[in-house]
């Protein structure tokens, strides 16, 4: 820790560039669960280096995706738990990427904050790292932007940057879907990361009754069920590409089924989809209760209980289920492409 470079004034001023360092090194051991070969450099540089390994790539295709966490970190902070919800960001940019066969590289994190303090902001970095591992991604760099007067104290926001690759004769691109392909579901943990003002106004998440367990639940509470991070599907997917032919891919995010997997269908085609066929989570029926929202709202702006889709040749379905599952994945069929003008049918 570079204690020479402390700044009394500014330290008066709110920030405290010591706490900064001791925030480094206390996430040190968590970034080095997630060096991979490409790695070329630690962390404290002014960039953070990779070497690009392009074996069996024959036309390398960077593709890239960024985002945030949205307004689920206000349950972090009212839960004041932190070591989750750097899986929630990893995820909602690797889980992007893949939907066009990207294997992810690196990831760079940004957390700003109203005040340093070492230990949460350590705290974050270990689920930013935990997520990471899962997608097989490097964290390679990052940055915490101590901004007293912008953010109060204790609250914070986190946003991150992953880049990956694919052989560009390999990019899942939709053109050779056709009539009959099955639509996979891949379930979700919950409610992932999207749709919160919405569940906010729904859940008073700072009441004792959110911190309630619930039998409808699993015996957890509303909060607990809410911050259960998003999970990353990069695995199992890369494992499928590898042996079905995959038309397309998508990630249910904000907009919910009929805003995301329209975004992979090509025109003149459509998806039914039986809604009785949705293996909707009970977090999703008690949002639903509780603030009289309509199903179509709902699965225009939840998951429900599907964070990710995948559309397979019809001859190759029991393949692909055989393959997910062996991966860890309960997926199951969630319904069937059609020539169609509309994009999505929920029957």
């Amino acid at each position: 820790m570079n204690l020479e470079s402390r700044s009394e004034s500014y330290a008066k001023a709110g920030v405290d560039i010591t706490a900064g360092y001791k925030a480094v090194e206390l996430m040190k051991e968590h970034i080095a669960k997630t060096v991979t070969p490409g790695v070329m450099s630690g962390i404290g540089g002014f960039g953070g280096l990779f070497e690009l390994d392009l074996t069996g790539i024959s036309k390398p295709v960077l593709v890239s995706g960024t985002d945030g966490v949205g307004t689920k970190l206000k349950l972090a902070f009212t839960a004041n738990k932190h070591d989750t919800i750097g899986i929630d960001c990893v995820a909602m940019c690797v889980n992007d990427i893949i939907c066009c066969g990207a294997k992810p590289l690196f990831f760079l994190d940004y957390i700003a904050c109203g005040k340093n303090f070492p230990e949460k902001i350590a705290e974050i970095v270990k689920g930013v790292c935990d997520g990471c591992v899962q997608s097989g991604a490097a964290l390679i760099g990052g940055e915490t932007a101590e901004m007293p007067g912008f953010y109060p104290e204790d609250e914070y926001d986190l946003a991150g940057y992953c880049t990956g690759v694919v052989d560009k004769d390999k990019i899942i691109d939709n053109t050779k879907m056709t009539e009959g392909d099955v639509v996979i579901a891949l379930p979700s943990s919950g409610v992932h990361s999207n749709g919160f003002s919405l569940v906010r106004k729904v859940f008073d998440v700072e009441s004792d009754e959110a911190k309630k367990p619930l039998e409808e639940l699993g015996k957890k509470s509303v909060l607990e069920t809410l911050l259960t991070p998003t999970k990353i599907y990069v695995k199992p997917i890369l494992a499928l590409l590898e042996e079905v032919d995959v038309r397309a891919v998508s990630h249910i995010t904000g907009g919910g089924f009929y805003e995301n997997i329209p975004r992979s269908i090509p025109d003149g085609f459509g998806v039914v989809i039986r809604e009785q066929d949705v293996r909707i989570l009970p977090i999703f029926n008690l949002i639903e209760k509780c603030g009289n929202i309509s199903r179509r709202d709902m699965f225009n702006t939840f998951n429900m209980g599907v964070g990710m889709s995948v559309i397979v040749p019809n001859s190759e379905a029991e393949k692909a289920l055989g393959i997910l599952r062996a991966k860890g994945e309960d997926a199951y069929v969630l319904g069937k492409v059609v020539k169609s003008d509309k994009k999505i049918v929920l029957e």
